[in-house]
């Protein structure tokens, strides 16, 4: 039985990685995002409005990076019969909206990237080139 394991861990270089890689995408695509970056402990790391983002957009984007972290699982996909419960067992702050993805570097959850303000597609798509990029600089 193992008693300990390893542990791989966000810095804080590779959260700006992320939330600048979303950042560009965004203002390429022409839709500003609340951009929010929280660690395996769903601790926020890095968070930016843009300009002309939604202001409600700020809760959704954080929950849905929690959601991301502690499920391990992309938001939007999880049952749909459970996302009600999940809500009200977590006073909201879970939910299933596009837009978060767990970011995992060798097998392991170290947190999580949540997006929102445009459409679900938008955000899961600025969720992706972040996460993206951040696997080609550790690649690099």
């Amino acid at each position: 039985m193992a008693t300990t394991r390893p542990v791989i861990k966000l810095s804080d270089d590779g959260a700006r990685i992320l939330l600048d890689a979303a950042i560009a995408h965004a203002h390429k695509m022409g839709v500003p995002q609340c951009i929010a970056i929280v660690d395996e402990g769903c601790n926020l790391v890095a968070f930016f409005r843009m300009t002309g983002s939604r202001v409600l957009s700020i809760q959704s984007a954080q929950r849905k990076a929690m959601t991301a972290a502690s499920t391990g699982k992309p938001t939007g996909t999880l049952d749909p019969s459970v996302e009600l419960k999940l809500a009200i067992a977590t006073d909201g702050d879970m939910l299933n909206l596009k837009g978060g993805l767990p970011i995992v570097v060798d097998g392991h959850v170290i947190g999580g990237i949540g997006v929102g303000s445009g459409t679900g597609d938008q955000d899961l798509e600025v969720a992706n080139v972040a996460i993206g990029r951040l696997m080609d600089e550790k690649r690099a």
